[in-house]
């Protein structure tokens, strides 16, 4: 059970990332925008980090020096204010399931910024996905099956989701050289959180965001697929490899699908479930080791 522990909170915190559209589409019928959900969401997350930090982690919140901030304006406004504000539009603009699978181009997002910012090998594996990623994309967004709601803006933010959430990989390489995983954390969200209030105005709706079903979808949101997500996530990670551990997180997409399915009653059409393989299959080929792409090749 030990050895299958790690595995299973990966799942896990992968799983709770996936039911993210309950909370989002149940904000928006409050009338809520998706800029002032993403507020909402982060300003909740902060709220429950500094909880946790005063308690666990006091050593790991003191910032460094002031000049440190700029890794977390990138990872905080030019990645999480970004990524989520352009996944709860994709969200509301389309199919949950369609959003969630653009949401997925990010590792073609973070194999090409990688090489060009990181340095990292551009291997044929790695270039092979991309080019899975694209075409993948290029089946849902290009050709709609007839129950399968597709619009411009969702497409073009559902894109934009996926570079926001590779930008965090990026800007997180440089702050983990200086600082653990709970300060990153922190302060990428104590910084979305500061730089969205003054654009949100949420004080403007305190009758609306203090009503009991609001502060409760509000809760679970910054708690459940934000906070506990990311510590289920981070300490099976801590047990296991990056690699297996990002091909495990494909459950993600594959648990928002169902929501989509079951609770939204959502289709998807066979060229987007077509596009839908390729990007999957496209994540999981870049994140294999290359002991077991060779046996793969093999035919082993």
């Amino acid at each position: 059970m030990k050895k299958i522990l790690p595995y299973l909170m990966i799942a896990a915190g992968a799983s709770l990332w996936g039911i993210i559209a309950l909370f989002v589409k149940g904000l928006s019928n409050y009338g809520f925008s998706a800029m002032e959900i993403v507020a909402i969401r982060v300003i909740w997350a902060v709220i429950f980090l500094f909880a946790v930090g005063l308690i666990r982690f006091k050593q790991q919140m003191k910032l460094k020096k002031m000049g440190d901030l700029r890794y977390f304006i990138g990872t905080g406004i030019f990645s999480i204010v970004f990524f989520n504000y352009c996944y709860f539009t994709t969200i509301n603009e389309m199919n949950i399931s369609i959003a969630v699978i653009l949401l997925y181009t990010a590792p073609a997002f973070v194999t090409v910024l990688s090489f060009l910012f990181l340095k990292e090998a551009l291997t044929i594996q790695k270039i092979v996905a991309v080019i899975g990623t694209i075409m993948g994309c290029t089946l849902i967004a290009g050709l709609s099956g007839s129950n399968v709601e597709l619009t411009a803006l969702g497409v073009l933010t559902g894109l934009g989701s996926g570079l926001g959430y590779a930008l965090y990989t990026i800007f997180g390489k440089f702050a983990l050289k200086k600082y653990e995983p709970f300060s990153v954390t922190f302060y990428t969200f104590l910084v979305a959180a500061i730089s969205l209030l003054p654009f949100t105005q949420l004080w403007q709706k305190l009758d609306v965001l203090f009503s009991v079903e609001v502060m409760l979808i509000g809760i679970g949101l910054g708690l459940i697929p934000t906070v506990l997500a990311y510590f289920l996530y981070t300490w099976g990670l801590g047990y296991t490899e990056g690699s297996k551990a990002s091909i495990i997180a494909t459950v993600e997409p594959i648990v928002a699908s169902m929501i989509g399915l079951l609770v939204f009653s959502e289709t998807l059409g066979i060229v987007q479930v077509i596009g839908a393989i390729l990007i999957l299959a496209s994540v999981i080929l870049v994140n294999m080791p290359t002991k077991r792409r060779k046996a793969v090749h093999a035919g082993l």
